[in-house]
């Protein structure tokens, strides 16, 4: 079946909006930076929403909804996944999800493990759940990355009480394959640890690629697994406010009962709302037409880096509308988003907060039109002189 890829806002529209990527710089800087994509909502969501707002629906989220429903006939159509929608709970976001069940399995000042180069708020929100990041990087196999099983198992034998997994991995696009999570599983349970796996990308999984949930990945996983995800990265619904922590076993599903009423009640009405009509049959048809939109995207980054960058290494993710690019061979030092930013007018994501592993590189948000990613990679070309005296500048 020929799919459609659906097309994205025109640039005069976008600067219509108010959200962080459309306000944090001026209007001659094109944002490719925080993860907002450019598209128009997904109709079932607008209809929902409208309605909502038509009748007045705008008091508090009530303490039955259709969601944990909504969610779990979606994880089956796409995934192949069967989630049981009594171990579902709901909160504002997927971070505040993970910092809710951290503190649950955790002890102050213990360590839980991250996988840089990661989502920069990992090292954040495992702070604030009381807990200490320990790094331990994705391994770099020269044609894709992959979790490092035995330095992992290490941190673990040394003492590391949790993993903080992302999967779908962010910057990266990696989608772990269903044997390395069964391990990290294994592992974790060996040494009585706990693997929270951040699935907010996995919607966006490209054709062709398999995604395994991490609580599908087998008997280990279930028994010592959290999995929080969201509409919002899919479907840009980032300002609603609706995440979902999901358990498969009694006692993961006994944490989650445990935590404060109030954390549920932190998820927004409308943000509801618009995650079950996002996640319903109607919005299939949505997604897989963005998800054609990005596959175009993706593969245009690839012919526009060749064309003007030569020397910028990337991979093409599996997942996602993030491309992780290595500019360390053009010589722009170890945050090369800085000079971009003022000499091209391009915001990227600054790579070094990703964690050590991001010196040198940017990370490029692609869910937008291919006009406005082709004007991005040229104006960086453009600037390429500007940029080559500026950070020669610096280093003099």
């Amino acid at each position: 079946m020929t799919v459609t890829p659906i097309r994205a806002l025109t640039l005069d529209q976008l600067r219509e909006r108010s959200s962080e990527k459309w306000r944090e710089y001026p209007e001659d800087v094109l944002p490719l930076f925080v993860a907002e994509t450019d598209f128009p909502l997904a109709p079932a969501i607008t209809a929902s929403l409208e309605r909502a707002v038509r009748i007045g629906d705008t008091g508090y989220v009530a303490s039955h909804t259709p969601l944990a429903a909504a969610y779990a006939a979606f994880a089956q159509r796409r995934f192949g996944w069967t989630v049981d929608t009594a171990r579902i709970r709901s909160t504002a976001d997927v971070s505040m999800g993970i910092v809710e069940i951290l503190r649950r399995v955790i002890h102050p000042g213990e360590r839980v493990i991250v996988n840089p180069p990661i989502y920069p708020p990992f090292f954040d929100l495992v702070d604030e759940a009381g807990g200490v990041a320990e790094r331990v990087p994705l391994r770099d196999t020269g044609e894709g990355w992959e979790l490092d099983l035995e330095a992992i198992e290490k941190a673990l034998a040394d003492g590391s009480r949790a993993v903080l997994l992302c999967n779908p991995h962010n910057p990266t696009g990696s989608v772990h394959s269903a044997e390395s999570l069964d391990a990290l599983a294994r592992l974790a349970e060996r040494y009585g640890a706990t693997v929270v796996s951040d699935e907010i990308h996995a919607p966006l999984t490209q054709p062709g690629i398999v995604f395994t949930p991490f609580l599908a990945s087998g008997d280990a996983a279930q028994r010592i697994g959290y999995a929080v995800t969201s509409a919002s990265k899919a479907f840009n619904l980032a300002g609603l406010k609706c995440a979902l922590m999901i358990a498969a076993s009694d006692d993961t599903t006994a944490v989650l009962r445990s935590l404060p009423i109030e954390v549920e009640w932190r998820t927004g009405q409308f943000g509801m709302l618009a995650a079950v009509a996002a996640f319903s049959e109607e919005s299939d048809e949505w997604l897989d037409g963005l998800l054609a939109a990005l596959e175009e995207n993706r593969r245009l980054l690839a012919d526009l880096l060749e064309r003007h960058l030569p020397g910028a290494r990337y991979r093409m993710p599996d997942a996602g509308y993030l491309a992780w690019v290595d500019l360390t061979g053009l010589g722009w030092g170890a945050n090369p988003a800085k000079q971009i930013l003022r000499q091209a007018k391009v915001a990227l994501h600054f790579g070094p907060a990703f964690g050590a592993q991001g010196a040198g590189h940017v990370r490029v948000n692609f869910g937008t039109s291919p006009e406005i990613l082709t004007e991005a990679i040229e104006r960086i070309a453009r600037a390429r002189t500007a940029i080559d005296e500026a950070v020669s500048a610096v280093r003099a």
